[in-house]
């Protein structure tokens, strides 16, 4: 429901996007979408069409692709975040003979992989749209909160927490506008107005290398809104980090599997995931001096997705 992202998704300018559509809305004599200058809606006739289409692209995603073998779970990385590749690290180790097939894939086109079977397992974040829209034929819950840290300058002093207000804090992410707007994104926004921080956007610069060699290029003052993963890397590289002083923000990270039957591997997959997890106390975040935050809509408070203590139990 929106050209601008839909045209990013599949990797086309938004006015050609708009041409193919009215194409199809020429070859089949109906109308399909209704739009004005702030909102777009589906027709009954594109509500039907939607329906039949994801019909033919299953179909023809189950006749184009191999048969899935038994021994192998499909899953995917966001960047170089390390949650998913520990629970990966965990269950190679775990079973060495199950071939593990790894993408790279954000949040939301996690969850398309996913129900469109081309994933067996997601690690994502769980944002309210994805569940609005996407109401059946899924399950997730909570695998971790991780926390955000503040990362200065190089050459900065070292200290434990700073304030949110003390500079210009910056994100690595795309704003609502840049039609590359996505579940971290959505976060962000969410946290710049429940604090009252006007954020910096950077844009995406995807991996850790062009992120460190973008902090180097810095002229302005600023402290950069970073996950524990990444953080950690910036203090090994002589970047100091800090914790923000006035509240601690967690991003919600969550599993999601298709709900139906699995094989063996993925249930297994599931199970070494939870262990990992309370291994790691993930679901426990340490204690901090400041307030939590996480959003107040994020999904993981809804009683679909309170986190078990066990691994979900497949379906036999």
């Amino acid at each position: 429901m929106h050209f601008g992202r839909a045209a990013a998704k599949v990797y086309i300018s938004q006015p050609a996007l708009s041409k193919q559509i009215r194409k199809l809305e020429d070859q089949l004599g109906v109308r399909l979408l209704e739009r004005d200058s702030r909102h777009v809606t589906l027709t009954a006739h594109g509500h039907r069409v939607l329906s039949d289409a994801r019909e033919l692209i299953a179909l023809a995603a189950r006749i184009g692709e191999h048969p899935v073998e038994s021994a192998m779970v499909r899953i995917a990385h966001i960047f170089e975040l390390q949650t998913s590749r520990i629970v990966a690290d965990a269950f190679a180790a775990a079973y060495p003979d199950v071939r593990l097939v790894e993408r790279s894939l954000d949040s939301r086109r996690q969850l398309d992989a996913l129900l469109n079977n081309r994933l067996d397992v997601a690690i994502l974040r769980v944002t309210a749209e994805m569940v609005a829209l996407n109401p059946t034929g899924w399950q997730f819950h909570r695998l971790r909160l991780e926390p955000m840290l503040l990362v200065g300058r190089p050459g900065d002093p070292p200290k434990a927490s700073v304030s949110l207000f003390e500079r210009p804090v910056e994100v690595f992410a795309d704003t609502p506008a840049s039609g590359l707007y996505n579940a971290h994104g959505d976060y962000l926004t969410t946290l710049e107005r429940a604090s009252g921080m006007s954020m910096r956007w950077l844009g995406n610069p995807g991996t850790f290398g062009h992120c460190l060699a973008a902090m180097h290029r810095a002229t302005e003052s600023g402290y950069v809104l970073e996950f524990e993963s990444y953080a950690a890397r910036y203090a090994e590289s002589g970047v100091p980090i800090h914790h923000p002083a006035e509240l601690q923000p967690y991003y919600p990270w969550c599993i999601a599997w298709r709900d139906e039957p699995h094989n063996a591997a993925v249930a297994d997959f599931l199970r070494i995931a939870e262990h990992t997890a309370r291994q790691h106390h993930w679901h426990l975040p340490p204690h901090r001096p400041a307030r939590p935050w996480v959003p107040p809509d994020d999904p993981t408070h809804s009683p679909q997705a309170v986190a078990a203590t066990t691994a979900p139990r497949p379906r036999p």
